[in-house]
């Protein structure tokens, strides 16, 4: 987690890897066999996440200058729940694989 964007795809990955249990186990557990708690406190942990990837989504757009539209389709990501992931697999690999040709540029 050594640049804003392994920062941002880490929390990327937490942050949907809550949702997804939020919505998947947590949400059937209360409604489905009235079990609140749980909603109570990956809600919590999500909610906390949520806002450590807009932190690192603003990181990120700081750092290179991010479009509109990279910061429109990280925002989108964060809403949807495989949203970081596909994130992750479309826009972020080639953002990292592209600072890194960038650094050994700057190394020869």
């Amino acid at each position: 987690m050594k640049t804003p964007i392994s920062r941002l795809r880490t929390v990327g990955i937490y942050e949907g890897l809550s949702y997804l249990i939020l919505l998947g186990i947590a949400m059937p557990l209360k409604y489905m066999f009235d079990m609140p708690l749980f909603v109570k406190y990956v809600g919590w942990a999500h909610g906390l996440l949520f806002v450590l990837y807009m932190l690192a989504l603003l990181q990120v757009t700081l750092a290179h200058n991010w479009g509109f539209k990279k910061v429109a389709a990280g925002f989108i990501a964060s809403l949807l729940p495989f949203g970081p992931f596909i994130l992750d697999r479309k826009l972020l690999d080639k953002e990292e694989a592209a600072v890194e040709a960038q650094k050994q540029k700057q190394m020869a």
